[in-house]
């Protein structure tokens, strides 16, 4: 009695990880705006931290943030709270449709790569992840400049907008965009490591496929802390150069691009220049790439479902 009892709940136990096989490609790109949204502004705190770290004399008194305690308590005592928050505003109306194309991008070069066969495909879960970012950050990038813009401490910006015009007026388009190819450098491989992280650790705890969001969120954490650490001298560089604009120091405004960034930060700080913000920003991804996985994994499957 008790096997035929159990057969039908086996039967009607739910392939997870089967469900997407078919997904349309619309709807990978509105469960990947939703989750977008949710990782950036779950975390958007810590990655202000993140910023004000990075900024070279960016602190109160030219000094830097001895740690993400130190950046917090100060940041709270001399500016509020509502600080950490200033910004959030452009990483949510850029996030949701950078991270349609991000995820409607993966999976479209993944199923054309081969990466949905049967076993771990890291080769092709690679080569989608660089196809994924490469067009998620064509579009977050603005924002992005924007969003570091009013991070960092004594920033005139309150709105999006009012930043918008005033980067554009001042240092033109090219502003939005001059450090875009040292995005790509660092999101390339920070993407390909994550996707084949998370696609490797899905595998190996998740084998049977079927629900299990505590899968997603342990790959998801995984994949991110990974990913952000190999990654954050180039995220120096990158905030260096998005910054560039509010330095009052003549050899910060003019950099052109990563090789001017890179030597700013050797000359000033030498080797310790490169891990600048990586605690928080490996705090950041931690969560953020486990809600984000878990989000569109979510989404993906409770679309479909009341789409068919």
């Amino acid at each position: 009695m008790a096997s035929t009892s159990s057969k039908p709940v086996l039967e009607d136990e739910v392939d997870y990880e089967g469900l997407p096989t078919g997904t349309s490609l619309g709807i990978n790109m509105l469960a990947g705006a939703m989750a977008g949204i949710s990782e950036h502004a779950v975390m958007f705190p810590v990655d202000s931290i993140k910023t004000r770290m990075q900024v070279f004399t960016a602190a109160p008194g030219g000094s830097t943030y001895s740690g993400v305690a130190n950046a917090f308590s100060r940041i709270s005592s001399t500016e509020g709270l509502r600080a950490l928050w200033r910004g959030v505003a452009s990483v949510i109306m850029g996030a949701g449709p950078a991270h349609a194309v991000h995820f409607g991008a993966y999976e479209f070069v993944k199923e054309l790569a081969g990466g949905n066969k049967p076993g771990h495909q890291p080769i092709a879960t690679a080569i989608a992840g660089a196809a994924a970012t490469t067009a998620n950050d064509a579009l977050m990038n603005p924002f992005d400049v924007i969003k570091q813009r009013m991070q960092i401490h004594n920033s005139q910006f309150r709105s999006v907008f009012t930043c918008a015009r005033t980067v554009y007026k001042n240092e033109g388009l090219a502003a939005f965009y001059v450090s875009y190819p040292t995005t790509i450098t660092m999101t390339i491989p920070f993407t390909a490591v994550q996707f084949t992280v998370y696609e490797y650790f899905k595998e190996v705890l998740n084998p049977s496929g079927v629900y299990s969001p505590l899968t997603h969120v342990a790959s998801g954490a995984a994949a991110g802390a990974v990913a952000a650490a190999v990654t954050t001298p180039l995220d120096v560089a990158k905030t260096l150069l998005q910054t560039r604009g509010t330095s009052a120091d003549p050899e910060i405004r003019h950099a052109r691009g990563m090789g001017d960034a890179f030597r700013i930060i050797w000359k000033r700080n030498g080797i310790k220049g490169f891990s600048r913000g990586l605690t928080p920003r490996v705090l950041t991804h931690m969560p953020s790439n486990a809600l984000s996985w878990l989000s569109y994994e979510f989404f993906k499957v409770f679309i479909k479902e009341r789409t068919l």
